[in-house]
């Protein structure tokens, strides 16, 4: 088995930063009518900007595909070039189309010369099974290299014609905002961008990331579907698939947004997520005070503070400057989301020889949780 490091990391990050004055102006009025929503939303969630992969006239500047590729060639210089990739693994929940894959795509646009591939699908949790494929095959000896990605292009999914209607009870959002956390919800929250890394067998450069360990969890066998699109939910628990309704029922059901089960997601996605982070410390014999730098993926703001008092109380709570964060600044990328962190971490100057960093992405899809360790040398 070989040592794998994170030897480079690099992001896309398209146009320029949208602030929250600025969304409806790219994603266009439901109903002609401004959201009553959307400064409820933006006050809980505390995203300042984020960036769209469109233009004031919902025209498309770049596909899935595009700012995945964006993020890998930053990636290449002179030790490492694109006819060195061995392995290119590729996470999102957007892909540009069903088939053929996203990883293929994103190959397809690399023009470089054969590699394996792997594509990672889901939600938030894709970027983090991308990143396992890569360290899996790296650790085992199957390649000396990888290429891992996560990357969104939600936008044109949130455009205005898109829904048929909008979370409109301001009252009720005033005095419970997980009511908002609905299909209104996700139009100021989700946001495009790709993150990449460069995964090797020995360190290189100033900084390299060792990846100690990864663990995965899904509580899929025991919850029902809370984040969903492509389907709409039964009142027993069911998803009815896109292809099983009429064609002109799916745009009049809005089938094709995306959506969430908010009375769900309130009742587990704190719950099980300290839960899985106690087991996957536990298993691998590590406490809070063996992590220097705690990242987590959170959807928004709204959640910190429930998440930490459930860490707290599983005894593994991680004390605040522990914390690196920088959903104000970039928005909820989804699976893009972990690399961004990562890259501006490893960038910025502050990590130091044996630094030790802990990575927690959740997936309300299904209630799934993935986590890596990693140690800065």
């Amino acid at each position: 088995m070989f040592e794998v490091y994170i030897t480079k990391a690099a992001k896309f990050l398209p146009n320029e930063a949208v602030s929250n004055d600025e969304m409806e102006s790219y994603l266009g009025l439901i109903n002609d009518t401004a959201s009553k929503a959307r400064r409820i939303i933006l006050r809980n969630n505390k995203i300042l900007s984020r960036y769209y992969a469109v233009d004031k006239t919902g025209k498309s500047t770049h596909s899935n595909a595009e700012l995945t590729r964006n993020a890998i060639v930053q990636l290449f210089d002179e030790n490492f070039t694109a006819q060195d990739l061995e392995v290119l693994s590729c996470g999102t929940s957007t892909p540009d189309i069903f088939l053929p894959s996203h990883a293929a795509m994103v190959h397809g646009l690399l023009q470089n010369k054969s590699v394996e591939l792997n594509s990672s699908t889901g939600v938030c949790c894709a970027g983090m099974n991308s990143l396992k494929f890569g360290f899996l095959s790296v650790r085992s000896g199957n390649s000396k290299n990888a290429v891992c990605t996560g990357s969104e292009k939600v936008s044109t999914w949130l455009i205005a014609k898109k829904y048929s209607q909008e979370v409109s009870n301001l009252k009720t959002l005033e005095e419970q905002p997980i009511i908002a956390f609905k299909k209104d919800f996700l139009r100021w929250m989700l946001s495009d961008g790709a993150g990449a890394f460069l995964l090797e067998n020995k360190p290189s450069g100033d900084i390299s990331l060792k990846i100690e360990w990864m663990e995965a969890f899904s509580y899929a066998f025991e919850l029902e579907t809370c984040m969903y699109a492509g389907g709409d939910k039964l009142e027993n628990g069911e998803i009815k698939s896109w292809s099983d309704y009429e064609p002109e029922e799916l745009l009049n059901e809005s089938v094709f947004a995306i959506k969430q089960d908010v009375k769900l997601l309130d009742e587990f996605i704190l719950s099980k997520g300290a839960e899985s982070m106690y087991d996957a410390m536990i298993k691998n014999n590590i406490t809070s005070d063996q992590v220097d730098y705690f990242i987590p993926h959170v959807s928004s703001n709204f959640f910190v503070e429930g998440l930490k008092k459930g860490l707290s109380e599983k005894g593994i709570g991680m004390a605040d400057e522990k914390w690196f964060m920088n959903l104000s600044r970039v928005g909820n990328v989804g699976s893009a989301s972990i690399y961004l962190a990562v890259e501006e971490l490893m960038n910025s100057g502050k990590l130091k020889k044996g630094d030790r960093i802990l990575l927690s992405v959740p997936e309300s899809g299904r209630f799934s949780f993935a986590y890596a360790y990693l140690t800065v040398c």
